[in-house]
């Protein structure tokens, strides 16, 4: 497809949906709308988007029984806007880049090939992102694809930090801990660059991306030092509906008490536990914020999140020797004063203090004055990341044309 013009469009698909954005390209790019498809597979799926002229925004119902129908009509809105013509470029974050992609790439049929190799580490998400991949290809044969991975931030973690204490020949099968969120790390580094300057950066630095999954990142030297998430997604803190770390004996219990076998447990893990499982109610936390006072269930929800990610806060100032900077970002991290504050309560010996009109008004430094460590609150922006990486894999200056 011969391009016109200077756009990127960035995909990020999810189990469930299909988030894009589109960016015009010049010096830096920028954004000219976001969308998303939602609640795919459901009989109540919408398609919504939100661009700087309120008169082109939208949201409304869509048939969209599968990825491969909901992918279709994202296209054909694309085409009919003439947008189509103007894409130089389509950046996917692919979650899984299993141990072989350590670095964002253009996609080829080889990659392609290798990637339903791995599709088995993380069959939640990765066939529906090749299947994105092939629909654009066959709608823009010619069309440039850059494949973003979320686990390149964490690839060159330290050996240790890296090995599964399990039998040591599946290591050499590529099971280990890998990370995730890493797109949205990688930008969270950039920022804190930019707005406390490269000192801080090269710091002792624990990032905490807070959201529908959570995750935290030990950053020292600006590299990486250690991860919450470990072979999948599903491991670390508690999450919307992911439980986190289990004791593993729980499958074999389970397997004898109830007869789960190891798709029922997967699907258990993944999509009724967290803090959907604890509420009984809700797996959002504004909900059980809300409820707390009057629902014990969302009550412990909220307790058990903000004590395990308040864990791991501390066992990532041990892993880095101390902390420098603490990050919070993601809809939770960004968005809830009120568990910033329960999670760095109790960390004044850690240096940490907050100051609690900074906090409560979510400034971008909340920690108070007299606090060792500088306590953040950093936007996220995983689809700025993934336009700002399309452009730097393949070779876009200011003005050119694909």
């Amino acid at each position: 497809m011969k391009t016109t013009g200077r756009h990127v469009l960035t995909i990020n698909g999810g189990s469930s949906s299909i988030k894009f954005a589109l960016f015009e390209d010049g010096g830096s790019p920028r954004r000219v709308l976001k969308g998303e498809i939602q609640r795919i597979g459901l009989p109540d799926a919408a398609f919504r988007v939100n661009g700087p002229d309120p008169a082109q925004n939208f949201s409304r119902p869509v048939a969209a029984p599968d990825h491969a129908a909901a992918v279709e009509t994202l296209m054909d809105w694309l085409e009919a806007r003439g947008d189509g013509e103007a894409l130089a470029a389509v950046g996917h974050r692919v979650v899984h880049g299993g141990p072989k992609y350590s670095a964002p790439q253009r996609i080829t049929a080889a990659m392609l090939e290798e990637l339903r190799r791995l599709s088995p580490y993380d069959p939640e998400h990765l066939p529906e992102e090749i299947r994105l991949v092939e629909a654009f290809h066959g709608r823009f044969p010619g069309l440039p694809q850059v494949a973003c991975f979320d686990t390149a931030f964490h690839h060159d973690l330290p050996r240790v930090a890296r090995l599964l204490p399990i039998p040591r020949r599946y290591d050499a099968q590529g099971v280990r801990r890998y990370g995730f969120h890493g797109l949205s790390y990688a930008f969270l580094m950039g920022e804190l660059a930019r707005r406390a300057g490269p000192e801080a950066a090269q710091g002792r630095v624990i990032l905490a991306h807070l959201g529908n999954g959570a995750s935290l990142a030990a950053v020292r030297g600006g590299k990486p030092v250690d991860t919450s998430m470990a072979f999948t997604p599903a491991a670390g803190v508690p999450m919307s509906t992911r439980s986190g770390d289990l004791d593993p004996g729980l499958i074999w219990y389970l397997a004898r008490t109830e007869g789960l076998d190891a798709r029922a447990f997967n699907e258990m893990v993944n999509s009724r536990s967290g803090l959907l499982g604890v509420s009984e109610t809700s797996p959002d936390m504004r909900d059980l914020l809300q409820r707390e006072t009057d629902d014990v269930r969302a009550a412990e929800a909220v307790a058990l999140f903000c004590y395990q990610v308040k864990k791991w806060i501390g066992a990532f100032a041990a892993a880095l020797g101390g902390l420098d900077t603490l990050v919070f970002a993601g809809g939770i991290g960004e968005n809830a004063p009120a568990v910033r504050a329960r999670v760095c309560d109790g960390l004044g010996f850690l240096g940490i203090e907050l100051a609690a009109e900074r906090n409560g008004a979510s400034e971008g430094l909340i920690s108070a004055a007299s606090s060792r460590v500088a306590v953040r609150v950093i936007p996220t922006d995983e689809e700025q990341m993934i336009a700002e990486t399309v452009r730097q894999v393949l070779g876009f200056g200011p003005g050119e044309e694909d």
